[in-house]
């Protein structure tokens, strides 16, 4: 028997990945960790799984708790079922580029802390996998390394602020003897097959931005647009590569970078989108620091756009990604991130057929 407790359930990363875990074997069980108000999400989602993976019926139990809180915030007897968790893996935090500090820092960096302080005193315990994010990376100029963090990088904004600082914690947790795989995914889109997505985000308020206009649309330029890459990857990639580097051994200790190694430029992100949705594109060559004092001071110009301000310089961006440890040992699996122009329509598709779903982070 083996036990495993996942935080970010019932996300869109961990309800994709709680299923291939189970997988591995009949004695695999799992606890998530889940707030009161998305018990019931939570109970919903491990019935649709059930529905859909049979695998999964009769072996995932929510545990209501508080990440932010001592011991999680589990009463006795749940710290007692966990007390015997050999696989821990730490998905939630809050993914939005506006959130505020006290918000960003509750969950983490101090939700994170409580984690390795659970991880700490587990006996049985065979690894931690945490999610990170490429944008630990902040504005950092060039090629940013799986090994490296602290580069001196300037971060833009309290999510990429907190999310190094929690990484930070991870690696010296790590450095004291703690069994720990990191994972860093880019801009996780939707899946590369169906496009299904829980949260339209990041390339998506691209897609809205371009809808909104008529059928020759004016773009800002905001960086060359043809060397700035965009650090897109689809959900499915990201799970199955955890889900098979997260059973290697040599994997113990590591950092991925989960994200496309050629990722698209700007200009072939914005024309895949633009040529989806029957628009034309104009260039506009604008400052990227006067744009986003425009949308975001201007009141109601985020909203008429559908493009927030914090997302605007990740499309000026002067980061790439290295992902050797990620080619390496993942050579000769079979799974690698298929190419942008492949699933691009279908993200698009999916999107046009499902106006139900928002932009909103889970908290």
């Amino acid at each position: 028997m083996s036990s495993i407790l996942m935080t970010g359930f019932p996300g869109f990363l961990g309800s994709a990945l709680l299923p291939r875990l189970l997988a591995r074997g009949a004695g695999v069980h799992a606890w998530c960790l889940v707030q009161p108000q998305h018990r019931r999400l939570a109970e919903q989602r491990i019935a649709e799984l059930a529905e859909e993976h049979p695998h999964v019926r009769d072996r995932v139990q929510v545990l209501t708790g508080d990440l932010t809180e001592r011991g999680l915030g589990l009463d006795a007897a749940a710290r007692r079922k966990v007390h015997a968790v050999s696989e821990v893996w730490h998905l939630a935090a809050v993914y939005d580029l506006a959130v505020g500090e006290d918000v960003a820092r509750r969950v983490n960096v101090e939700g994170t802390d409580r984690v390795l302080e659970l991880c700490r005193g587990l006996p049985g315990l065979r690894r931690l996998h945490y999610v990170s994010t490429c944008y630990v990376s902040g504005r950092y100029a060039g090629e940013f390394g799986e090994d490296g963090l602290d580069e001196g990088q300037e971060l833009r904004n309290h999510y990429e602020e907190t999310k190094f600082e929690a990484e930070l914690a991870v690696r010296k947790a790590m450095a004291d003897g703690l069994p720990v795989t990191i994972y860093r995914p880019g801009i996780v889109v939707g899946d590369s097959s169906t496009g299904e997505t829980q949260k339209y985000d990041g390339p998506y308020f691209l897609a809205q931005f371009l809808r909104r206009q008529p059928r020759l649309a004016l773009v800002p330029a905001l960086g060359d647009v043809d060397r700035v890459r965009v650090c897109l990857v689809p959900r499915d990639f990201v799970v199955d590569a955890m889900d098979r580097l997260s059973a290697m051994d040599a994997s113990l200790g590591r950092t991925y970078a989960l994200t496309d190694p050629h990722p698209p430029t700007v200009r072939e992100l914005v024309d895949a989108f633009a040529s989806r949705l029957g628009r034309r594109v104009l260039w506009v060559r604008l400052p990227v620091g006067v744009t986003r004092t425009l949308v975001g001071g201007v009141p109601g110009m985020e909203r008429l756009l559908g493009l927030p301000a914090e997302a605007l310089e990740y499309f000026a961006s002067p980061t790439t990604y290295a992902t050797t440890h990620t080619d390496e040992d993942l050579a000769g699996t079979g799974i690698a991130c298929p190419p942008f122009a492949s699933y691009a329509d279908r993200l698009l598709d999916y999107m046009l057929d499902h106006p139900e779903v928002g932009s909103a982070a889970m908290t």
